[in-house]
């Protein structure tokens, strides 16, 4: 919602990372409420006011100021060269919480095996400046042009003898028949802040507030918590098995031949984890999501 002071003016990427952000700020404690065609959607915080931009856009309108922080992408932030400050690293993306990478990719059928091979041969990408000083530093010469999108289908159609494109897990690469012959930058999801925000105290630390709590929000989704009961004579066995983010802790209970034990683990091994500590002796297991870890 709006407000006539706002601290800060926020700045979040519209197109393919919008609703996964909307979704990491709402665990952060931040809920969003969009509007049908609006780029300025409502935050229940009277600190902030928010604007939906396109994710290349971000970085030159935090360096001017007229957004005070915001969130981009690596790739997008080296291809501006903006002025700005990065807070942190945000690991996220559309379908995951691993990096992106933006590959160099060519027909599956074509001779090209190096970058080598694409010497005198025409690149498109949307990643003009990245793309140009990845061969220039190589010392290959190429011929990049700027690919305003569908740009897997060039090598197809004939336009070009190679692209550079993202891609998070390389389906739609191979689903146009083309094969990745380098990795040219590995990106992920950025906080970036104007400088002079960054330097008001106020403002800072609203920043440092955004950034702990949207990284508290991100650990947790790998991490879940545990709850069960132990009876005394089999609690070394049940610790035995836990493989906790800190020491579990562990309380005791009115009666006193058991005893309470709650952990918080990565969720990958919960499958695995609770037929173990049933079979260690623990009883009444519990698992929930947690929100944040910080």
């Amino acid at each position: 919602m709006y407000t006539a002071n706002p601290i800060l003016k926020l700045g979040l990427p519209k197109g393919s990372l919008e609703q996964t952000t909307i979704n990491l700020f709402a665990k952060s404690g931040w809920k969003i409420r969009q509007h049908h065609r609006n780029y300025f959607p409502e935050i229940n915080d009277p600190e902030l006011t928010a604007r939906l931009c396109r994710v290349q856009e971000i970085p030159g309108y935090i360096e001017d100021g007229i957004l005070d922080v915001g969130l981009t992408g690596k790739d997008w932030l080296l291809e501006q060269g903006s002025d700005v400050v990065v807070v942190s690293d945000l690991v996220y993306s559309k379908t995951s919480n691993r990096p992106a990478r933006w590959v160099l990719a060519v027909a599956g059928d074509s001779p090209y095996q190096r970058p080598e091979d694409l010497a005198g041969k025409r690149i498109a990408t949307e990643l003009l400046g990245v793309t140009k000083k990845y061969f220039e530093d190589a010392g290959i010469p190429v011929n990049v042009f700027y690919s305003w999108g569908a740009t897997e289908a060039k090598v197809v159609e004939g336009l070009a003898d190679a692209i550079v494109e993202v891609t998070e897990t390389g389906t739609t690469i191979k689903a146009h028949g083309l094969r990745v012959i380098a990795e040219v930058l590995l990106t992920n999801t950025v906080l970036i802040a104007n400088k002079a925000a960054w330097e008001d105290p106020k403002k800072r630390q609203k920043i440092e507030q955004l950034n702990l709590l949207l990284q508290g929000a991100l650990k947790a989704e790998a991490l879940v918590g545990l709850k069960m009961n132990v009876p005394t004579g089999k609690l070394d066995n049940v610790l035995d098995k836990l493989p906790s983010l800190n020491s579990p802790t562990v309380a005791s209970l009115r009666d006193g031949k058991w005893v309470a034990v709650e952990i918080v683990v990565d969720e990958g091994v919960v499958r695995d984890l609770i037929p173990e500590l049933k079979e260690a002796g623990a009883e009444g297991i519990i698992e929930y999501a947690l929100n944040k870890v910080i």
